[in-house]
């Protein structure tokens, strides 16, 4: 027998058919190479008893622990009618908690002579409930009290102090897979080591073969602890080299470069947007661009939220040629005025919810409202003398650099060029005579009504009518470097507005029963500017964010500000699109496919009518392509693709069937990389002429080594601005069974929060549709006395007719024609429905900023990413957020655990930690995102991050030196042995 093949021998020639097909079927295990790699779980210390309150509901485990009672009942049942049933019930207990064994029938006789008090032995079975505790059915045993035989001779095999528990299953136990291992043990010496020499000398590693012994018989603890520091590097190195090599044979791929043309689409579109994006959003698109510019695909990682907005509150002022009017009520469309003095459309208003609110005070009392992240025309008073540019900056970097070294403002604005307001509608009387009069009506010591002020008429006029008025106030010839006393305050606000409708700065300051207005006009010397003095924190109000279709992107609000709405993936499409390709984004869910299209053509405005009346002549055509669509439309989606007439297509899964093609595909963006695994990209990439370039969008926060791991092919840029105004999430735990009327409450709370004008959601994991039932009529013996979890339909029907009684309650599946869902959710995002019951496919992407309410049914049967992805939708409008996440797991279990961690913290990366620790880390390579099948078995992501920054640097440099690896067979081999031949396919396509 060859080196190689000792440990590819088949197990079933060294254990037997039965014993054999056991482990293959129920643990993939079909080789000794697999069986010595099958490493315990963690190890007993004879003396030593398990933490019986950390078991997992519905797993198989086994535990060490004593007998502290037994007995035995006698009852009558259908079967026993003369009372000769029989029950058997142990309690075994750790030191610190109990946990009862339960045997029936004729099982009833062997452990009730075995399980006598006081007897040590170890347990397997599956963890259940009954009557609310925690239990095991008819568990498998083995008695560790040494006094038998085979027991002494299973103690001596275990390696006398400490026990080795392995991953099992309900038909093969622990103790019978630490047998079968014991069997093949002796091949360990013939495993070929995958590590090059100097890397395991160089950081004191002990042999492959040495590894595997001490793993499975170890003496000491330090036996353990230096097998899983071996074992550790190989399965970090050996993922590290396939990745490594996975993007060494990437920059061998020629792409082709998309470079945008100067005068394009691109260009086009950035011209409506307001013209500053972020700092941390233009360094991740020049990343972009110049991986786009290159003759080899991009691959990156984009990690973070793709855009956000700059927001002033509704009832903030907003000049339009008829006059200001309130932020809230502006509409696309409409005409505002930009500082320059012109006319511009309004060609984006994105509401942004509830936000922290900003006051600035400037020098001349005057005041305004707008979100930290609202952007500023500012400059330095040296910065006007010398005659420099203004700057922009949000007023989070204003007020952390208020004032200069000798404590003055620092920051000013510029003055409003004047503009005629209002039409030609003639005035009722002279603005000059109606100032005269009201200066006269308004001086100290004549009764005064307080409600005295300027007719809005008299506002919204030209220039030369409010000089006018302003001068006849006034009672100058010029109106220059006066003032003006009002007994009404109301009149004193006016004439400083007009003062600074006309480009001047006006100060009003109360002096006993008057108040004074201290004028400056244009055409002093230096010209009037407003200083920032102070800013002032507001609270929270409902706030909007508008964009302006002129060069200057900015609109005059008794001051100047600019606003900005972008996507970054949106504006590498658009590049790619200039240069001639075409872009597809893949969504996971049709709900955000539509409405990423909706947004975009929003966005685009007739940027994205290619080919239609009305177009621009940059335009070009955005489709959606859905599992769902219609024939015809379907038909016309796939054509429009073919031919190159859509330039961007949206899409779901049905972008990567066969049917599918593309005029030139430039650039895959594929969003919310956790749906989606390694051979759906590779699908969707494999549909261009040459490799796309690749763009992997995720939300989820991923914590670094994760990023080396399951995105380790892929160059990782982070977008760490969180999005701006997100309101509070409460997040509680509801526990259903052991307290009902914590249930009760909750639905008050969802009727409370309806009260307020806000509306919720309530999740399910079923839908309760017709194949939903045939699936739960095919449950196993095992499930039946599971209650299946509760769907979407039947809560619905449940609800509206009970606790929610009265309410608008609506049901949103994925099973639903696209049609009625997306009906569904205008209706709710317009504020309609009150209550929306669905499924996750409102996970990502919907954004209904009123709703403010979450209740998650069955919670423990989500992950930890998915709960936090879900209460997302919450929080993200006009009050603080509640979650509640339902469940009738008791509480000491596991599940329970888990929901408490997500109450705990809003926190997205020590979620992510958390999760990762819950469920271990699945297949990293392939599309299995957790399943049983993990090519990690001791490498932890989370705890092993330097192992893994080191392996990624070894591999790094082994395949720059030898990409085929003919210099390291033994590596090869490894690296056989995680790949196969599917998956090394697909490595191989890039």
């Amino acid at each position: 027998m060859d080196l190689v093949s000792a440990l590819e021998e088949p197990l079933k020639k060294l254990l037997g058919p039965a014993t054999a097909k056991v482990m293959a079927e129920n643990l993939g295990l079909h080789t000794v190479g697999d069986l010595l790699h099958h490493y315990p779980r963690r190890y007993e210390e004879r003396g030593q008893l398990t933490h019986l309150a950390d078991l997992p509901m519905d797993e198989h485990v086994t535990v060490v622990a004593m007998v502290a009672d037994a007995r035995l009942h006698t009852f009558a049942s259908s079967k026993a009618p003369r009372g000769k049933g029989q029950r058997l019930e142990v309690t075994i207990t750790d030191g610190s908690g109990r946990l009862q064994l339960v045997f029936f029938g004729n099982g009833v006789h062997k452990p009730h002579k075995d399980l006598l008090p006081g007897t040590r032995a170890m347990f397997a079975g599956k963890v259940s409930v009954f009557n609310r505790r925690l239990q095991l059915a008819h568990p498998a045993y083995q008695l560790l009290t040494g006094d038998d035989t085979e027991a002494g001779e299973s103690v001596e095999n275990w390696a006398g102090a400490l026990i080795p528990l392995y991953p099992a299953t309900a038909k093969l136990e622990s103790w019978k897979l630490a047998k079968a291992i014991q069997t093949v043990l002796p091949a360990a010496q013939e495993a070929l080591d995958p590590l090059p020499p100097a890397l395991r000398e160089g950081r004191s590693l002990v042999s492959l073969p040495e590894a595997l012994l001490k793993i499975h018989r170890p003496h000491t603890k330090s036996d353990i602890a230096e097998a899983r520091a071996r074992l550790k590097w190989d399965e970090a190195f050996v993922l590290q080299v396939a990745l490594a090599r996975r993007r060494h044979a990437d920059t061998q791929l020629p792409a082709v470069p998309r470079v945008p043309s100067p005068d394009g689409l691109l260009t086009a579109f950035d011209d409506r947007l307001p013209f500053t994006l972020t700092d941390g959003q233009r360094k991740v698109s020049r990343e972009i661009f110049d991986d786009l510019a290159t003759s080899h695909p991009m691959h990156r990682l984009l990690q973070g939220e793709v855009g956000s907005g700059k927001a002033q509150p509704l009832d903030s002022l907003v000049l339009t040629p008829a006059g200001f009017r309130p932020m809230g009520a502006i509409r696309r469309g409409d005409e505002v005025i930009v500082p320059a003095g012109e006319t511009a459309v309004v060609d984006g208003v994105y509401p942004q919810g509830e936000r922290d609110v900003w006051r600035l005070v400037l020098c001349d009392g005057s005041t305004v409202e707008c979100d930290d992240e609202h952007l500023w025309i500012v400059g330095t008073g040296r910065a006007w003398h010398r005659g420099e540019e203004p700057e922009v900056m949000t007023t989070r970097e204003i007020r952390a650099d208020l004032r200069e070294a000798d404590g003055s403002p620092k920051w000013h604005l510029p003055t409003a060029t004047p503009v005629d307001l209002g039409g030609d509608a003639p005035l009722p009387s002279d603005p000059h005579q109606l100032g005269l009069r009201l200066r006269e009506t308004a001086s100290p010591g004549a009764s005064v009504p307080e409600e005295l002020s300027v007719p809005e008429e008299f506002k919204n006029t030209s220039v030369k009518n409010r000089l006018a008025l302003l001068q006849g106030l006034l009672d100058t010839g010029d109106g220059r470097d006066t003032s003006f006393r009002s007994a009404s305050a109301t009149l004193a606000d006016d004439v400083a507005w007009l003062v600074r409708s006309l480009g001047g700065t006006a100060r009003v300051t109360p002096q006993h029963a008057a108040f004074d207005v201290s004028v400056t006009l244009p055409g002093t010397f230096p010209p009037p500017r407003r200083s920032i003095r102070a800013v002032e924190h507001v609270g929270r109000k409902p706030v909007q964010c508008i964009s302006v279709a002129h060069p200057s992107h900015a609109y005059v609000t008794d001051h100047f500000t600019v606003t900005h709405n972008t996507m970054v993936a949106l504006r590498a499409m658009l590049a790619v699109v200039d240069a001639g390709g075409q872009a597809a984004m893949l969504a996971p869910t049709e709900v955000l496919a539509q409405q990423h299209h909706r947004s975009v053509v929003e966005m685009m405005g007739d940027l994205a009518e290619g080919g239609m009346l009305g177009g621009s002549e940059r335009a070009t055509k955005v489709v959606v392509l859905t599992g769902s669509m219609g024939a015809a439309a379907r038909r016309q989606a796939l054509l429009d693709l073919v031919t190159g007439e859509a330039g961007i297509v949206i899409g779901t899964h049905a972008l990567i069937e066969d049917k599918v093609r593309f005029h030139d595909l430039g650039l895959v963006v594929v969003d919310e990389q956790h749906r989606f695994g390694v051979e759906q990209r590779d699908a969707l990439r494999s549909k261009g002429t040459q490799p796309p370039h690749l763009l992997v969008m995720t939300a989820t926060p991923i914590p670094r080594t994760v990023a080396m791991t399951v995105f380790g092919d892929l160059e990782t840029s982070v977008l760490d601005q969180l999005p701006a105004g997100r309101s509070p999430i409460a997040t509680h735990v509801v526990p259903a069974a052991d307290k009902p009327h914590f249930l009760t409450r909750a639905w008050e709370r969802v009727r409370e929060e309806v009260a307020k004008g806000h509306q919720a959601y309530v999740v399910c994991p079923r839908i309760g549709d017709e194949e939903d039932d045939k699936k739960a009529g095919k449950k196993t013996a095992e499930d039946a006395d599971k209650r299946p979890p509760l769907a979407v339909l039947d809560v619905a029907d449940q609800l509206s007719k009970g606790p929610l009684q009265g309410l608008r309650v609506e049901a949103l599946h994925g099973r639903m024609h696209p049609d009625d869902k997306d009906a569904v959710m205008r209706r709710f995002a317009a504020g309609e429905t009150h209550v929306l019951v669905a499924t996750t496919v409102i996970e990502v992407g919907v954004n209904v900023p009123n709703a403010t309410a979450m209740v998650i049914m069955d919670a423990d049967r989500f992950g930890v990413s998915q709960l936090h992805q879900l209460r997302g939708r919450v929080g993200r409008g006009s009050a603080p957020g509640l979650c509640l996440l339902v469940t009738d797991m008791p509480e000491a279990s596991a599940a329970r655990q888990r929901l408490n961690a997500v109450a705990s913290t809003l926190d997205g990366f020590e979620l992510s930690r958390i999760d990762l620790e819950q469920r271990r880390e699945g297949d990293v390579l392939g599309q299995a995102q957790s399943g049983a099948r993990s090519s990690l078995r001791v490498l932890e992501v989370i705890e092993d991050e330097e192992v893994i920054a080191e392996a990624r640097e070894e591999a790094t440099a082994v395949v720059a030196r030898d990409p085929e690896l003919t210099g390291y067979p033994a590596l090869r081999t490894a690296l056989d042995a995680l790949l196969d031949k599917e998956r090394e396919q697909y490595l191989e396509k890039g």
